[in-house]
């Protein structure tokens, strides 16, 4: 039985020093406070009612105290679901609604969001005050959770229907904290710079896991700011972002082989990282990007090696104990492993979908496999948008666009962008003239949609594609306007 995948943390902090310190190096949390307040939140919040196995939905700034909610719910067996927070309130009922949360722990400016929620909802602001946080002290024991147990559920969404709870387990944790720590070589003097959101795998399941498996500082700023970043450089030695973080990094003069002196660490995910941005990027800080690749579904399951050639375009090769086969031509990634989670919430069907008879996962990207065994990402099976490295469903936008007054329908696709990897485009067919507003349609999908999700640009077509069983060929616009940002960053 894998152990509680909070105590198999802790054997790695014990005794360990700061936890948490500011971009400038000042310590706010040590990992002895970790250990306390992780028991006493828990006790607080199962004074709510919540037990083993409940979920808790948060929705809050990413704050310390965010992770001290995490790692509490992480010590008592509780289900953590966290929520980005951008969502507004038509989306959050739907994950209120199917994951039928026992607690509800949200930033004060977001409680309306929660007016209909059948649970009690707790607050808690950017600097840790609130409802959700104890007034006194309390214990709680770290429980036996069983390997297979569900820690989180992530939502993550397809090209059709609603989003999916993926219910990733204590073993999932574990297995891959293990595998990045040793591929990496994490070092019992490393500091991490964090600067990745926390509702996120990346943010959450790789960068604070390591940092916390071996008991090192995490430098832990807001959000991603470039100048804050450049200036917290020279007190770290890990980075991990999203190939935006770069781009916008190697925007600032600043970006020298000085500032990033006492750096052993840069690594990229969530999206593709273009050659470009990996060749500027190694001339203007001294240092190859390591590139890998994961899915919320699986964690991480390849990487370009730390002592070895980081070939740029590629994801690296398998991580230790993950598996790979290649399915169809076009070839889709399989990956099996104990990486890999056990399905999604309350959807048996679908996850029997998406295992084959040999317990491999079909991932949906499309990749080719050089004779070296490096990995590279072609493209998606599917017609999922990954933006600046979040998740974007088609089908919502195009439901929305597709409500609106004089709108017959839409498509809604994503286009190569020197930033965000790929821009979130719609391409509209509208009843009348009058209907051909772009930034009419965009400031519609800015009520209704997070920001992410808000199209950057519309076009207007007489009639969409479609082959001849009806099929919008998504495919065929994406030819058509592949360039539109080709010379902008915006």
């Amino acid at each position: 039985m894998t152990e509680n995948a909070y105590r198999f943390f802790r054997n790695g902090f014990d005794g360990a020093g700061d936890f948490i310190r500011a971009g400038d190096g000042t310590p706010v949390f040590t990992y002895d406070d970790l250990d306390a307040a992780s028991a006493s939140w828990a006790n607080h919040f199962a004074e709510h009612g919540v037990t083993p196995g409940d979920r808790v939905i948060v929705q809050v700034e990413k704050s310390p105290w965010n992770l001290i909610a995490y790692f509490a719910c992480l010590r008592a067996g509780f289900i953590y679901l966290p929520l980005n927070t951008a969502y507004l309130e038509e989306e959050v009922a739907y994950f209120v609604s199917d994951a039928e949360p026992s607690l509800i722990i949200c930033d004060p400016a977001f409680a309306s969001r929660f007016g209909n929620s059948n649970c009690p909802v707790l607050t808690l602001d950017a600097e840790g005050q609130g409802s959700a946080r104890p007034e006194r002290p309390g214990a709680y024991p770290v429980a036996d959770s069983d390997g297979n147990d569900t820690a989180i559920l992530l939502y993550t969404s397809g090209t059709t229907g609603r989003p999916k709870g993926a219910m990733i387990t204590h073993r999932n944790l574990v297995t891959n904290a293990r595998a990045l720590f040793g591929a990496w070589q994490w070092q019992p003097d490393d500091v991490l710079l964090h600067a990745l959101p926390v509702f996120h795998i990346h943010g959450l399941m790789v960068a604070t896991h390591l940092a916390v498996m071996g008991g090192c500082p995490m430098l832990f700023l807001p959000r991603f700011d470039p100048e804050a970043v450049i200036e917290a450089l020279p007190h770290a030695t890990v980075y991990m972002g999203v190939p935006t973080n770069y781009v916008r990094l190697l925007a600032d003069k600043r970006l020298t082989p000085e500032v990033c002196r006492n750096m052993r660490l840069f690594t990229s995910g969530s999206a593709p990282l273009l050659t470009r941005t990996f060749d500027e990027f190694a001339e203007r800080s001294g240092h190859r990007i390591v590139e890998r690749y994961g899915m919320t579904e699986t964690g991480m399951n390849t990487s370009n090696p730390l002592d070895g050639e980081r070939r740029p375009g590629t994801v690296g090769r398998p991580l230790p104990g993950v598996e790979i086969k290649l399915e169809g031509d076009p070839a889709v990634l399989m990956v099996r492993g104990e990486n890999v989670f056990k399905g999604y919430w309350r959807m048996p069907e679908k996850t029997r979908e998406e295992f084959d008879g040999e317990g491999f996962f079909r991932t949906g990207d499309v990749v080719t496999v050089d004779d070296d065994g490096y990995v590279s990402i072609v493209g998606r099976d599917k017609d999922m948008i990954i933006s600046g490295g979040l998740n974007v469903y088609p089908k919502e936008i195009e439901s929305v666009i597709d409500r609106l007054d004089g709108i017959t329908e839409s498509a809604v696709i994503g286009l190569p962008h020197p930033d965000f990897g790929e821009a979130v485009t719609a391409i509209v067919v509208a009843a009348d003239e009058g209907a051909r507003d772009e930034a009419g349609i965009i400031d519609a999908l800015k009520a209704r949609l997070a920001g992410f999700k808000v199209a950057k640009r519309v076009f207007f077509v007489d009639a969409l594609p479609r082959n001849t069983m009806g099929k919008v060929q998504k495919a065929a616009l994406r030819d058509t306007f592949q360039d539109t940002f080709q010379d902008t960053s915006e």
